[in-house]
Formats: C-alpha cells, structure tokens, sequence
C-alpha cells in the first residue's frame, strides 16, 4: 500500500478517505449489519485455500476415519442449507489431531475440526452448533471485513501521520500522537469489531444448523461445556475477541424460538440428520 504524502493538503486527505469509506460501506452482512470490505472473495478465497493447504502439511491429520466419516456428515449437512453460490463450491473437511477444542472454516469452501472439540461438543448438534458458527463467519464475509479494518486503519493511521507532520515539529508529539492512536485502534475499533462477529455467526450459525434439522437448543449446552472446559480463565470482556459465555447464551436464547420454527420446518421437510 503506497504511503500518504505529508506534504497533501489536509483536506485533500480527509476527502480521499471518506471516499474510500463511503465505496467500502455498501457491503451487508447476512444478518443486515452494514460492512466495511475493500478486499474482493477471489482475494479471500485463494488465501483461504493455500492456508489449508499449509495447514495440511504442518498439522497431523487425523488418522480416525470413523471421526473424519462423523465430522463431514454434519458439516455436509450444513453445506447443503448454503444459498446456491456458497453450497457449490467444493466445500473440503478435515479432521486434525489436536487437544484444543477448536474448530475453523476459511474462504474457499474449507473446514477444520481439532479432536480436542470432539471431546467438548459431545453430540451431533452440538458439534453442528460450532461447524455452523464457522461458516457463517465465512459467508458473512468476517475474514474480508477484518482484513479490510487492518487496511483502513493503515491509511488513517497514515493520514493521521502526515497532518501531524503539518501541524506538529515536536517529535515527541508525534509519537505520543500515533501511540495513542494504536492503542484506541486496538481496543477502540478491532476487539468491538470482532465480538460482534462472534454474537453474528452464533446466530446466524444457530439458523444455519437448525435449518439442517440439528437441534438448536443443543448450543447452550455446547457453549456451557465450553465455558467448562476454559476452567473459567477470561479476560475481561473489553480486552476479549469472543463474548463472556454468559451473554453469549442469553443471546442465543433470545433468538431460539426463530430457530426451533426453522428446525421444525425442516424436520417437516425429512431433514433429520443422524451423525455418529
């Protein structure tokens, strides 16, 4: 990314990056939030694609077939309720051999599934709960909205650099300036921006998983164990990417009753998964 000239009018800078936002922010989310995103899905997709790639060469993969046979039943199950342009993709779903119950998705169709989760998420819908969580954070398009603040904030931390330059000859208050800046982007705009990703794909992966046929009330079970499972270590919620558990489940108990109607609906439809 070319720097911004110190020696550009004021004005001239302010203007430059409001028209950067105002092209960014026409982006939705599925759940109606609007976005900033100024990098395109080709872009998302081929990174999403050589970092599983990498991922599959410096991780051990699990060499449980009966796990891998269980993890794909569910995530497939899942694929199949995508809107058309999403469920196309060669959708790929791996299983790693590792403690940590985490799990991940990537743009460019690729799931990974840690067995530490296997032992937190102990039934089918409870592991759909997660999978489901991971997609949508990739159909919402978080990957490209994340990578998009990182740049927006390079050019104002940028712009904000060179009007120091105009207006400011201590040194010291420059640094002092672009310090302070740092820190308000970290905890000002990046960590809020992330949680709300976090609250995002949680309901929007309770739709998707109980559109599935999977049994939604199941996710405030999974994210009770989860909370378990950390032994309750957290940081405090301003310093945190993730929502405390307990505002994380009094939102997805807000929204159950939307998600009991999609299951119902799809359990009317023959959609009854059985994963083992």
């Amino acid at each position: 990314m070319k720097s911004i000239n110190p020696r550009l009018p004021v004005k001239k800078i302010i203007l430059f990056l409001s028209l950067v936002i105002f092209i960014a922010s026409c982006a939705t989310s599925p759940m109606g939030r609007k976005q900033f995103i100024l990098i395109g899905d080709n872009e998302m997709n081929k990174m999403g694609i050589a970092s599983f790639t990498k991922m599959k060469t410096s991780s051990k993969v699990s060499q449980d077939q009966q796990a891998q046979r269980y993890v794909r039943c569910v995530a497939n199950a899942i694929v199949n309720e995508l809107p058309e342009q999403w469920r196309k993709q060669a959708w790929e779903v791996v299983v790693f051999d590792d403690n940590s119950a985490n799990a991940f998705a990537l743009p460019g169709g690729k799931i990974g599934v840690h067995t530490g989760l296997l032992r937190v998420a102990t039934n089918q819908d409870q592991l759909a709960t997660v999978i489901g969580h991971e997609v949508a954070h990739v159909l919402s398009r978080h990957g490209a909205e994340r990578v998009s603040q990182q740049m927006g904030l390079e050019i104002a931390m940028q712009a904000t650099d060179a009007i120091s330059k105009n207006k400011m000859q201590n040194q010291g208050s420059q640094r002092a300036l672009m310090s302070a800046l740092g820190l308000g982007a970290q905890f000002g705009v990046l960590l809020p921006f992330s949680r709300t990703h976090e609250s995002e794909a949680d309901l929007y992966g309770l739709k998707l998983m109980a559109k599935a046929g999977f049994d939604p009330r199941q996710s405030i079970n999974l994210w009770q164990n989860m909370s378990k499972a950390s032994g309750g270590k957290r940081q405090p919620q301003f310093m945190s990417t993730h929502p405390n558990p307990e505002k994380r489940i009094e939102k997805l108990a807000n929204f159950m009753p939307q998600a009991l109607a999609l299951q119902k609906q799809a359990q009317l439809n023959g959609k009854n998964p059985r994963c083992q």
